[in-house]
């Protein structure tokens, strides 16, 4: 059991020099425990409802949850009005981080760590769907919130979040709950019903990013459109010029095996929610490809 001593040392008081990561969620510190393992501290924003038996309730639920394309939670802690949760520390940090070298680390993923990042990604996803009892929907898949351990394996984060923070604070605005610019599905915009097919559509973009190597929103190329609306409207062009030139160099041949994937990110981008595959439907469209 840890207390908040503990992690209160472990982050030198929640120093800025432990600080790995910020969400709309909260701060994320790296910590090193007497145990000597090395952990992420999640320290949550802090919430005006009350929540205690809610925050406990999700956290028992989100503990139990283990899949080797998750990230776990090891423990939780809340004193007054801190809450700080424990995950296990995944050694190169976001896909975000990665793909669009925000912190200058130089890796560069190829194909095939791609695609295995994908699928792995989309088994997670297909876990809390399909798995979990109650279903978990995401509500904030994002590159951010996929990240890799020291195998560069898929682990997707901060699941059960989106339902913590409403079930605990019923005054946050809609926009903290309705998930990134540039991974929110067009229904959301409309009804703001959560569902898994939501969750499908923001994977759709995660896939895009890894075949493209663009960032969803702010590209120059773009114009007035995000990611999907470009790949959209150079569907009806050349359509290989979306794919990443990093891959395409590695080796031109990967081209049909890329467009293959390509459609599979289309499909989860489907305007209509009914139209788009659930996760393990995608699975399924993985498998085939690899056939």
């Amino acid at each position: 059991k840890l207390t908040f001593a503990d992690l209160l040392e472990a982050t030198n008081g929640f120093h800025n020099d432990s600080l790995i990561g910020s969400g709309g969620f909260g701060d994320v510190y790296k910590a090193q425990l007497k145990d000597g393992s090395i952990v992420a501290i999640k320290k949550l924003i802090h919430v005006s409802g009350q929540g205690d038996r809610e925050f406990t309730a999700e956290m028992e639920t989100i503990g139990k949850i283990k899949h080797r394309n998750l990230v776990p939670l090891l423990g939780y802690c809340k004193v007054r009005e801190e809450r700080l949760l424990v995950y296990e520390y995944m050694r190169f940090g976001s896909l975000d981080d990665i793909l669009h070298d925000k912190r200058k680390a130089g890796i560069k993923l190829n194909w095939a760590a791609r695609r295995k990042i994908a699928i792995g990604a989309a088994r997670g996803l297909a876990f809390l769907h399909h798995n979990c009892t109650p279903h978990i929907i995401h509500r904030d898949m994002k590159s951010s919130n996929v990240l890799l351990d020291g195998n560069l394996e898929a682990r997707v984060s901060d699941f059960g979040m989106a339902r913590l923070m409403s079930a605990m604070d019923t005054h946050l605005s809609v926009s903290t709950l309705a998930g990134t610019p540039g991974y929110v599905p067009p229904e959301y915009y409309q009804s703001f019903r959560c569902s898994t097919k939501g969750d499908v559509y923001s994977y759709g973009v995660v896939l895009l990013e890894l075949l493209t190597g663009k960032l969803p929103t702010d590209s120059t190329d773009f114009g007035d459109n995000n990611l999907v609306g470009w790949v959209k409207q150079h569907a009806k062009l050349k359509i290989s010029d979306v794919f990443d030139p990093e891959i395409m160099k590695e080796d031109p041949s990967l081209e049909v095996e890329l467009l293959q994937h390509l459609k599979i990110a289309c499909a989860c981008l489907s305007e209509r929610p009914s139209r788009r595959p659930s996760m393990i439907q995608v699975m399924a469209m993985f498998k085939e490809i690899q056939a």
